[in-house]
């Protein structure tokens, strides 16, 4: 499979704030070989509203879409990519709403949580 790297010509699958960047380095560091890990934005089926968004540090994989944010860098499979293309990743630490949220631009529904949505 070929891997497809984001570059100045190319739009990026997706941003992350500074607050969200802070965060995963924050996280990324606690990694036992955080060197050898990516994060990794994905969508799976479940939620309130279809499908779900996760994050993790992971290894690349053949087929991701790849971007370097800032020394960090960002993988995205292809069946996400589909439904991530233009998202923004955000963090907040507050009181009400804490931990990392996704704005996409796709999502038909996006539920309360912020967590899930309908493509």
């Amino acid at each position: 499979m070929e891997t497809k790297t984001s570059t100045a010509d190319s739009q990026p699958c997706l941003q992350l704030t500074a607050e969200a960047l802070a965060e995963a380095g924050r996280l990324r560091s606690k990694e036992t070989d955080p060197d050898s890990k990516a994060l990794r934005v994905y969508v799976e089926q479940g939620g309130c509203s279809g499908m779900q968004y996760g994050l993790t540090f992971d290894e690349p994989r053949d087929g991701d879409e790849r971007q370097e944010v800032e020394g960090l860098l960002v993988v995205v499979d292809g069946f996400s990519a589909q439904y991530l293309r233009g998202s923004v990743v955000d963090f907040s630490d507050g009181l009400n709403e804490s931990g990392f949220k996704v704005t996409n631009p796709n999502a038909k529904i996006t539920c309360g949580c912020g967590k899930s949505f309908e493509g």
